[in-house]
């Protein structure tokens, strides 16, 4: 569907839980997040309902997040009647990794196309640290068995932040050398628990570039992101400029949040409840908020923090 600004609308993310099992600094409280009464979040139903709605306005991609989706209760079986609907190109699912040597051969049956791992981290210690709770080789279990499941790429998010992650980013990029990885590096927001960060942990996207000179351009974008390779590598290297770059011109996006509200644009505090309507009431919100979409967000930066109104795990990775 083509937006006032003639932006065309083809890609919905879904959160399915506001719940994770990890406590990542930048995202979550180190206590966690109080569970809130089942009533007052999306049943299975009106998700699938929600996802049929966005299909029928010509949205073909959708992502599944969190929160950790993993953690949902019937995350294969949601999956499973969201990829059977008739129009829908490409279902996703962004996780955190930890729990995909479980899973990631019932997505992949159920007809999850791709995967998304959050991993800012290949240092064991750091990512402890980073999480609080988490295992860096559960995610690395969890790589592999996408990979014996069937998947045929993986796609790795990385958000950058200074003097924790930055000396890995070699690292990070070779991972694209022998397998059909794509490593995403994503500006640090500031956005819920990225507001407490430092400012000096903000670094560019241009730092990849300076660190890892032989990535060349692949002239393209897919998304928000534009894409590098190093020569003759199997998988390729995005960059996600959102502080350095506005890209507001190219987004494609709406979301949706677990307890029924419609995201329009990601730093702005515009919401509207679709929870308690019908399939066809959901419609016509959808049809009304991609066309109130605005044009662009405020200025982002440290000292003009994101005014999404809402910390990352409540709105959906």
């Amino acid at each position: 569907m083509i937006d006032n600004y003639g932006r065309n609308i083809n890609y919905i993310r879904i959160s399915v839980t506001e719940l994770c099992n990890l406590r990542c600094r930048y995202c979550m409280p180190e206590e966690g997040i109080e569970k809130r009464n089942h009533e007052e979040m999306m049943t299975a139903e009106e998700t699938v309902d929600a996802a049929r709605a966005a299909v029928s306005l010509g949205i073909d991609k959708i992502r599944i997040t969190g929160g950790e989706p993993l953690v949902k209760r019937g995350i294969v079986k949601l999956c499973r009647e969201i990829a059977a609907i008739d129009g829908l190109r490409e279902l996703c699912i962004t996780t955190n990794g930890t729990l995909l040597g479980q899973y990631a051969k019932d997505l992949y049956d159920a007809g999850v196309n791709r995967l998304n791992i959050s991993l800012d981290t290949l240092d064991h210690d750091k990512f402890r640290y980073i999480t609080r709770l988490g295992e860096l080789n559960d995610v690395f279990e969890g790589i592999e068995a996408a990979f014996e499941a069937g998947f045929e790429k993986i796609k790795i998010n990385t958000v950058l932040m200074g003097g924790f992650n930055d000396d890995e980013i070699e690292n990070f990029v070779a991972l694209t050398k022998d397998r059909p990885i794509e490593v995403r590096f994503i500006e640090l927001m500031p956005i819920g628990g990225g507001l407490d960060f430092e400012k000096a942990q903000f670094i560019s996207c241009q730092e990849v570039l300076q660190r890892v000179p032989e990535l060349e351009s692949m002239e393209m974008s897919d998304g928000v992101a534009s894409m590098y390779r190093l020569p003759g590598a199997a998988g390729r290297v995005g960059l996600i400029r959102p502080i350095s770059c506005e890209f507001c011109s190219g987004c494609n996006k709406i979301r949706l949040t677990a307890d029924g509200m419609l995201k329009p644009c990601l730093h702005l505090d515009a919401e509207i409840s679709i929870k308690g309507h019908t399939q066809e009431e959901m419609k016509a919100v959808m049809k009304q908020a991609i066309l109130d979409k605005p044009q662009k967000r405020d200025t982002m930066d440290a000292d003009n923090p994101s005014q999404a109104g809402r910390n990352m795990n409540r709105i959906g990775g």
